[in-house]
């Protein structure tokens, strides 16, 4: 018979990236880190604030695994939390029972955790608004979970259709969530300040009246496209 598998794995320790490189990213929109990473890198789009207008952050991933019903591998990223880490936990999309409460993300907020994201659902939506505290997640239900795990700490996870490591930078606004791999943190920093200053052209010419955009308005005069 094989032996029982531990109710929770954590992994201690991994390669955090430099303060600066984080600070760098810190108030970019999710749009334009997504068009430093080639157009992808945001989590599904069911992954939503539960307040849009606190939805703001930016900080170190912690990650987790929840087995759906359960919370274990939560608490196990809060204990594992410094302040301005994200806590972002897999919970394999699960719908039956909510994985946190306003007294779980009352606690994150106590220690200084910059946001929580799931894939699962929250509950308690009025207390978690108090708390202050970007939650972004799937939905809202009053069911609650077990901590019975099993589960994982800092290991790599897949949520949402995106893979995150710890020490990843986790970037959300009202949009979304966008994940920063560590690896290609120097090359998003280098391209997000060109996307900066050509998204500021661009909506200058929008608000000066412009009614194409310039590439499209190429593809549309080209013998590319056929007119009937």
């Amino acid at each position: 018979m094989l032996d029982d598998p531990p109710i929770l794995t954590i992994r201690e320790a991994f390669t955090r990236p430099a303060a600066d490189k984080v600070a760098a990213l810190a108030g970019a929109q999710t749009g334009h880190l997504v068009d430093s990473m080639d157009g992808r890198g945001a989590l599904d789009w069911r992954i939503k604030p539960l307040d849009p207008a606190n939805a703001a952050f930016c900080g170190v991933a912690i990650t987790a695994f929840a087995y759906p019903a359960d919370n274990l591998g939560v608490f196990g990223a809060l204990e594992q939390a410094q302040a301005g880490d994200v806590i972002i936990v897999a919970n394999d999309g699960y719908t039956g029972t909510a994985l946190v409460g306003d007294l779980v993300c009352g606690m994150m907020k106590n220690k200084g955790v910059a946001a929580f994201v799931t894939d699962g659902l929250a509950r308690d939506r009025a207390g978690i608004l108090a708390t202050g505290l970007p939650v972004f997640c799937a939905g809202v239900s009053p069911n609650s979970p077990a901590r019975t795990g099993p589960g994982t700490t800092n290991l790599p996870i897949q949520i949402a259709g995106v893979t995150v490591s710890p020490g990843d930078v986790i970037v959300g606004d009202a949009d979304g969530v966008v994940v920063v791999p560590q690896a290609m943190l120097d090359g998003v920093i280098e391209r997000l300040k060109a996307i900066r200053t050509a998204e500021a052209a661009a909506e200058a010419k929008v608000k000066g009246g412009a009614t194409m955009n310039a590439a499209a308005g190429r593809i549309l005069k080209s013998d590319r496209v056929k007119r009937i």
